[in-house]
C-alpha cells in the first residue's frame, strides 16, 4: 500500500485497517463511542492550527480530521447503515439545496440575501427531521448540538433565538443582566445554598456569552485567547521563580503576584 493524493486511498486503508483477518488490532476495537472524542479533539487541532497560523500544522490536522469521517463511514458501512458514498451523497445534496441561489433559480444579490434562502431552507430541513424522529412540532434551537462546548453553544442558543424576536434589544441591556446576575450570585454564594450558587453562576455564564454575541464577539474564542494569555503570563512567573531560585509554591502570594505585575506591565507597552 503506498500513499495516494486521492481520497479513495485514504478510504482503502481505512478499510484494511479494520479488515478482521489482517487489520490493526487497535483499529479493530473501536467503535462510534470510542472514537467520537478523537472527532472533537481532531477539529479543535485544526482551529488550534489555523489561530497559530502554522500551515505545515493546518495540512496536517486537516487530514487527521478527515481521518474521522472515513472512520465513522466505515464502521457504519460494516453495521449496514451506510458508506462513505452515502455521507459525501448527503453533503452534496444539501448544498445544492441550500444555495439555491447557485444551482437553481433563486436570486440574492449580497450575502444578507444568501443567508434568508438559507435559513428558510433550514426551517423546512427542522420541520422534516423532526418529522423523521416522531415529534409533533419543531423547534428553532433543534439543530443546536448538545455537545458543543457549553459557551459556545449558550452563544448559538441565544443567537437561534434571536432569530424569532427573543432577545435584549441591544448591548446596554445585555449588560445590565449580566449586572444583575453578579449580583445574584453574590447573594447565593453569602447563603451557603451551594445549589443556588451552581445556577446562578450558570445563569452569569449564559448572560456573558449572550453579551459577547451583541458584540459581535465569538465568546468561545475570546476565553481561549484569555487561557492563551494567563498561561503565557504564568509562564513568566514561573520564570521568574527559578530566576530568584524560589519554588513557586513557596514564594507567596506578593512575590507571584509582583512577577504577574510585570508581565501585565510590559504587555501594555506592547
Amino acid at each position: 500500500m503506498q500513499p495516494s493524493r486521492d481520497v479513495s486511498r485514504l478510504i482503502e486503508i481505512m478499510a484494511a485497517l479494520r479488515d478482521p483477518v489482517s487489520g490493526c488490532p487497535w483499529d479493530l476495537e473501536q467503535d462510534f463511542s470510542t472514537i467520537r472524542h478523537y472527532t472533537i479533539e481532531e477539529a479543535y487541532e485544526v482551529a488550534d492550527a489555523i489561530e497559530r497560523q502554522d500551515f505545515a500544522d493546518l495540512r496536517e490536522e486537516l487530514g487527521d480530521l478527515l481521518l474521522q469521517p472515513v472512520f465513522h463511514a466505515q464502521m457504519a458501512k460494516e453495521a449496514g447503515h451506510f458508506d462513505i458514498g452515502d455521507v459525501v451523497y448527503a453533503i452534496t445534496e444539501k448544498l445544492i439545496r441550500r444555495h439555491p441561489h447557485v444551482f437553481g433559480d433563486v436570486s440574492a444579490d449580497d450575502a444578507a440575501g444568501a443567508q434568508v434562502n438559507w435559513e428558510a431552507i433550514k426551517t423546512q430541513e427542522r420541520a422534516a427531521k423532526a418529522a423523521r424522529r416522531g415529534d409533533a412540532v419543531s423547534s428553532v434551537l433543534d439543530d443546536v448540538p448538545q455537545v458543543l462546548p457549553a459557551l459556545a453553544r449558550a452563544e448559538k442558543l441565544t443567537k437561534k433565538a434571536a432569530k424569532v424576536g427573543f432577545d435584549w434589544p441591544d448591548f446596554d441591556s445585555v449588560l445590565a443582566k449580566v449586572t444583575e446576575e453578579i449580583v445574584e450570585v453574590t447573594e447565593a454564594q453569602r447563603s451557603g445554598d451551594e445549589e443556588a450558587t451552581h445556577e446562578e453562576i450558570g445563569d452569569l455564564l449564559f448572560a456573558v456569552a449572550n453579551l459577547a454575541r451583541h458584540a459581535g464577539i465569538d465568546a468561545e474564542a475570546a476565553l481561549r485567547d484569555a487561557n492563551a494569555k494567563f498561561t503565557r503570563r504564568f509562564h513568566h512567573v514561573e520564570a521568574r521563580c527559578r530566576e530568584d531560585g524560589v519554588e513557586p509554591a513557596k514564594a507567596g502570594l506578593a512575590r507571584l503576584d509582583g512577577y504577574w505585575n510585570e508581565i501585565r506591565a510590559a504587555d501594555k507597552i506592547r
